[in-house]
C-alpha cells in the first residue's frame, strides 16, 4: 500500500475550487460550444483555440474571438449566443467528477471553508451545483468578472480568500488548466492540479507547475491532528 499524494490539512483553513474540469465534467460542453460557434461562421478551428479561449471570461472571450477572427459582430450578442448554447447542459446534463461530493464532505468535517473561483456565470453554475447536491458546501462564490484580470493571474483566488477571511497561506487551490495553475502559484497559493482530458496536451507542464498533481480525487490522502485520513489508499 502506498500514499500517492498527501496534504497536512491542519495547515489550512480554506479550499478554493475551480468549477469546470475540476469539480464538474463540463469540458466537453464548452468544447462543443466553441466548435459549433466557429463552424456556424465557416471558420476553421485553429489548433490553439480551445486552450486559449478556456481561460477567458464571457466578456474577454467574446472580445478575443472578434479580434482574432475579424468578426463584424457585437460581443454582447456573441455572449448571449454562447450562454444560450450552454445553459441547457448546465441545468440538465452536467455531472460531478468522481469523488467530488465525498471530498467536499470530508473538508467540511475538518472545519475548513470551501470557496468557488470560476469564470462561469452564476446563472450557469448555481443550478448545476444545486442539482448535483453540493451547493450548500460552499462558503463563498467568486467569478473572474469580479476582478481585473483572468485566471492567468491570482486575482480571483485572492478575492475568494478575502471573502472567506483567510490568507493565501491558509488556502489550497484546486485547478485543472495550466494557465490557472500558474496563476494561482503566482499568488503564492498551494495548488493541486486535477487531471482533465481537455488539458492532456499540457500534462507535463501542469505537473511541473503544481504542488501536487492528481488523476482523480481518490488519490488524495489528508493528515489530520490525530491520524492520516485517506479518501482512498491505492494499491501499487
Amino acid at each position: 500500500m502506498m500514499m500517492l499524494n498527501s496534504i497536512d490539512i491542519t495547515k489550512y483553513k480554506c479550499c478554493i475550487f475551480d468549477l469546470d474540469g475540476t469539480l464538474i465534467d463540463s469540458t466537453g460542453v464548452w468544447h462543443k460550444v466553441d466548435i459549433d460557434f466557429l463552424k456556424k461562421r465557416g471558420i476553421a478551428i485553429p489548433d490553439d483555440f480551445i486552450e486559449e479561449i478556456k481561460i477567458h471570461t464571457f466578456e474577454s472571450g467574446a472580445k478575443y474571438v472578434v479580434e482574432r477572427f475579424g468578426l463584424d459582430e457585437n460581443p454582447k450578442e456573441i455572449i448571449s449566443e454562447w450562454f444560450d448554447m450552454a445553459v441547457f447542459a448546465y441545468d440538465n446534463e452536467i455531472k460531478l467528477k468522481d469523488g467530488v461530493k465525498e471530498l467536499l464532505e470530508f473538508i467540511k468535517q475538518q472545519g475548513l471553508k470551501i470557496a468557488l473561483a470560476t469564470s462561469s456565470d452564476r446563472k450557469l453554475f448555481e443550478k448545476c451545483l444545486k442539482r448535483n447536491g453540493i451547493y450548500d458546501f460552499f462558503d463563498s462564490f467568486t467569478q473572474t468578472s469580479e476582478v481585473a484580470r483572468g485566471k492567468s493571474f491570482p486575482d480571483v483566488y485572492e478575492c475568494a480568500a478575502l471573502k472567506c477571511g483567510v490568507e493565501k497561506e491558509d488556502c489550497i487551490v484546486f485547478e485543472d488548466v495550466l494557465a490557472a495553475v500558474k496563476g494561482a502559484k503566482k499568488g503564492g497559493f498551494f495548488t493541486v492540479a486535477v487531471q482533465d482530458k481537455a488539458s492532456a496536451q499540457d500534462e507535463v507542464q501542469i505537473k511541473e507547475a503544481a504542488d501536487l498533481y492528481i488523476k482523480n480525487y481518490s488519490e488524495l490522502q489528508f493528515f489530520t491532528l490525530t491520524s492520516p485520513c485517506s479518501l482512498c489508499v491505492v494499491d501499487v
